[in-house]
């Protein structure tokens, strides 16, 4: 099955008669089926990449003529994708390449850290802290040893969702490079292709607004880093570092929030285990406000009240855990697009 050549913003729907009804509700079974096969990457994946080809031929189509639009269209796709992974594989590099340097600067994060909560915690807690970074080193090496099953499946997991993704993408891409055909004239496939629009279209909006949220995180974490606490005095090691890194991880719903605090509470335990808590507090406080900021930011995008955005996700969450609540926005902007593309709110 070809996706219609373009999605426009107030793409035509059907009238909303029982096979559009009936065509909603099997999308958002086939949905939630998606989030109990654990395939919500492989989907976002497939419908950025889809979303992606399609932005960047509609601009290239602007300026160029027809014949040579798809191939410039290719040429820029291939650079974003090659930026997008030259820039992770940087990242990784940076960090933990022994080369760079990364691993070892980790390793005397950890081993300063280490040394300033001995020096002011507590004997029960500091009795039972490794006493340098070679000992902490063989806690973890113990701990891998130990929990070696369950190390692995987090491997193959990553895999799997790796592949996911890979497989995913190159779905998306392919069907937004199909050539264009004109709308089927059976009810079913019209019905599909449109329920297929829709959720693009619910996707670019998530997108936009998950980017909003980002920059106001970073401008958050900037003023917290570089502005707040120097003026008490405490300089955090890496600020800047954190402050790029909050932006980027920020672009990943939960998970880039949970990893971006985790760095910053590790930079502040090295200046003292009091800022150390003082910024785990702060980041719990802004990750509680997330949720509302997410809710406002997405809602004022698809025009869906604050608290039924949180309900949706309060919910997908309840029943499908993390991925749920990541699933939570999309699948609530596409639902709300068809009911109102229906007439039915």
């Amino acid at each position: 099955m070809t996706l219609p050549p373009e999605f426009p913003e107030n793409a035509p729907i059907p009238r909303a008669d029982v096979y559009h009804f009936r065509s909603v509700a099997i999308a958002g079974i086939a949905l939630l089926a998606v989030l109990h096969l654990h395939l919500l990457p492989a989907l976002f994946a497939g419908v950025g990449g889809f979303v992606l080809y399609r932005s960047l031929r509609a601009r290239v189509r602007a300026h160029l003529d027809s014949t040579r639009a798809p191939w410039i269209t290719y040429l820029l796709l291939a650079v974003v994708l090659v930026a997008i992974g030259f820039a992770m594989f940087e990242a990784f590099e940076l960090l933990l390449s022994a080369s760079s340097g990364g691993l070892a600067k980790l390793l005397r994060l950890l081993a300063d850290t280490l040394d300033s909560i001995r020096t002011t915690a507590p004997d029960w807690i500091a009795t039972k802290l490794p006493d340098s970074a070679a000992a902490l080193q063989e806690a973890v090496s113990s701990w891998l040893r130990s929990h070696a099953a369950q190390v692995q499946q987090w491997g193959r997991e990553a895999l799997r969702i790796l592949l996911y993704l890979v497989l995913g993408l190159a779905i998306g891409i392919l069907a937004g490079a199909a050539a264009p055909q004109p709308e089927p004239s059976a009810p079913l496939m019209r019905l599909a292709q449109h329920r297929l629009v829709q959720l693009a279209l619910a996707f670019r909006d998530i997108v936009a607004a998950q980017l909003r949220i980002s920059l106001v995180n970073t401008l958050v974490t900037a003023a917290y880093l570089l502005v707040i606490l120097p003026l008490f005095g405490y300089k955090v090691p890496l600020s800047h570092t954190l402050v790029a890194f909050t932006f980027f991880a920020s672009l990943l719903p939960i998970v880039g929030n949970l990893l971006s605090n985790a760095a910053i509470v590790l930079a502040a335990l090295t200046v003292s285990p009091w800022l150390g808590g003082v910024s785990l507090a702060f980041l719990v406080v802004v990750h509680k406000l997330e949720y509302f900021l997410n809710a406002h930011f997405v809602g004022n995008r698809i025009q869906v009240p604050a608290y039924a955005l949180l309900a949706s996700m309060l919910v997908l969450e309840a029943g499908f855990g993390a991925a749920g609540l990541v699933a939570a926005p999309v699948y609530c902007a596409w639902l709300t697009r068809e009911l109102r593309g229906g007439r039915w709110i």
